[in-house]
């Protein structure tokens, strides 16, 4: 039985639950499943049939790398630029207007990923746009 088959439920689950960058792979007899989970409910919940499938996880067939995903809509995030105030623009890009700046240090709020690069974040004073990931970092 070819390995996504066996595992047929495991990976439906895995789509329809919302987990985003799903990669399954197979690769010298084992599966690799990578991807991150909306939520630690899911993530279980993955583990659970995992465990159904597999009990004890013995057979070794499958490495499944689910992390939960800390920057979700409504999450804080820390301003982490070395010394200078992040731009907050009017769209995804460089080449867009700034509308606001968050200083370094300061807290705010995720409304949304636009990419990997480009997240929507509001301030504390309201002022709301997208804003440079990389100069971004969940609130643990």
């Amino acid at each position: 039985m070819a390995l996504q088959e066996k595992y047929k439920e495991l990976i439906d689950a895995a789509q329809s639950s919302g987990t985003t960058n799903l990669q399954v792979n197979e690769q010298d007899g084992v599966l690799h499943i990578d991807g991150e989970a909306p939520t630690g409910a899911v993530k279980d919940q993955l583990w659970d049939i995992y465990g159904k499938i597999d009990p004890n996880f013995l057979t070794g067939d499958v490495v499944m790398n689910i992390n939960v995903a800390t920057a979700v809509a409504g999450a804080k995030l820390e301003v982490i630029t070395d010394s200078t105030n992040l731009n907050i623009r009017k769209g995804p890009g460089t080449d867009q207007p700034i509308v606001g700046k968050a200083a370094k240090g300061e807290t705010v709020s995720l409304i949304s990923k636009q990419s990997d690069q480009w997240w929507l974040i509001r301030t504390d004073a309201g002022e709301e746009g997208y804003a440079y990931a990389q100069y971004l970092q969940p609130v643990e």
